[in-house]
This record gives C-alpha cells, structure tokens and sequence, in this order.
C-alpha cells in the first residue's frame, strides 16, 4: 500500500470523500489516504492527524515526498484535537474499533461544526457508531461491508440530517445496518453467519457455568442478538 495504491478498505473510503473536499484524516499513520485523495483531484487540502509521534513522522516523510507540503499538513494531537472548528469539511476514521471511534467523536463534538460529511471504517462494532450518529443527529447515507486479507470491514458515511431516516427496525438495523441488510450480501452473510457460532458457543459456556446475575445479564444480551441474527439470516 501506498499514496498510488490504497488497501480495498481505504479505496472504499476514499470513495466516498466528496469532490472539492477540505479533508481531517484521524489517525492517518503514513497519510497514504490523504495524499492518494489529493493527487487524485479528490480533495484540495487535508490534516493528516496522529497522536503518536512515529507515524507522525512517517506522515509527514509521505507528504513531503510527494511534494505536497502546500496542500496537506501533519498534526500531533488526540482525536480532533488536530483541526479547529469551520477548518475542514470532510472527516475520515479508519482501522480503529467502534468504541474509540465513537469517543474521538464525541470527544471532538465542538470541531465538527463545518464538517459535511463523515466517513468511518471500524474494525468491530461499528453499532456503537451508528448509535452515536443518531444521537446526534447525524443521517447514515451510506454503508459498505468488504473483506481484506481474511477480516470483514464496514464502511459507514454519514451528514447532518434525519438521523431516523434510514432505519425501519432499529434494533436489529443498529446490529447489522440498515443498508447492509436490505443488500444483504455473501461479505454480511459470512460475516453474521460467523458472529452467530461464536455468540452460541458463549452462551453454551454461560449455560454451564450456572446461574449469578452477571451471567443472566450476559445471557439476556446473547440471545438477543442472536435472535435478531437468526432473524436476518433466515
């Protein structure tokens, strides 16, 4: 992978990055996404942002190298720290779990105003996320689901809007996605066909370890999920 040649899942997010966009890439590590976006005339600047000081580095070695150093800027800080308010119009997030992603997010509330768009890749849990963007008040317009060298990504796009919007049946569409459910495809199927096994052999161990109120909480939480799996799947 490089700033020619993007990973399927950053090719994925890149595509959804609006022509003409001001990007924040958070967690850019060598700011391949963000130097690939804008020798492909997709963006006309962007932050690549690290909060460790070698990829940092790594960062700003890719922007110079390409001789981009007028169009796109490496910043050390934690989340949303490296952009200010009204700076940049389209946001990417990617190869972290769902949970972090949600705090970087809701850490970082006062730097979304001007963003239009938000692009997020987690590596689990992306229900978490599309919680957070009902909350507050962020539209799902777009997901994907892919795999890559044996792991299955989401792909979720959000603005402002109609947070409601896209969902029918909320409780199984925060699980699974209300977009990636009507499209169903062979990547989802393997996918929750995978999540289903796992959560069964849990509650088979939660079964035979007995009763204490832990475990019949756990219990509750399993076989709901897994009634809303087997719901979709079927």
């Amino acid at each position: 992978m490089n700033e020619e040649k993007l990973s399927k899942r950053l090719e994925v997010v890149a595509s959804y990055i609006p022509k003409g966009a001001i990007l924040g890439d958070i967690g850019s590590d060598h700011a391949y996404l963000p130097c690939y976006a804008f020798l492909n005339g997709m963006i006309t600047k962007g932050i690549a942002g690290e909060v460790a000081e070698g990829p940092l580095q790594s960062a700003k070695k890719q922007i110079s190298k390409n001789h981009l150093n007028g169009a796109l800027e490496a910043r050390k800080g934690d989340g949303l720290e490296v952009i200010q308010p009204n700076e940049v119009t389209c946001i990417t997030i990617a190869g972290m779990g769902g949970s972090l992603i949600r705090s970087i997010l809701d850490k970082g509330k006062s730097k979304l105003l001007g963003v239009e768009r938000l692009i997020l890749q987690p590596n689990i849990g992306a229900s978490t996320i599309r919680e957070w963007l009902i909350e507050n008040n962020w539209e799902l317009i777009a997901e994907e689901i892919l795999e890559e060298d044996k792991k299955i990504y989401e792909v979720l796009v959000a603005e402002k809007g109609i947070p409601q919007k896209p969902y029918q049946n909320i409780e199984q569409e925060l699980l699974l996605g209300p977009f990636l459910l009507k499209e169903k495809n062979s990547i989802f199927i393997k996918k929750w066909t995978h999540e289903l096994k796992h959560w069964e052999r849990i509650l088979n161990q939660l079964q035979e370890a007995g009763e204490t109120p832990e475990n019949r909480l756990r219990k509750e939480e399993l076989e709901k999920k897994i009634e809303i799996v087997k719901g979709a799947l079927t």
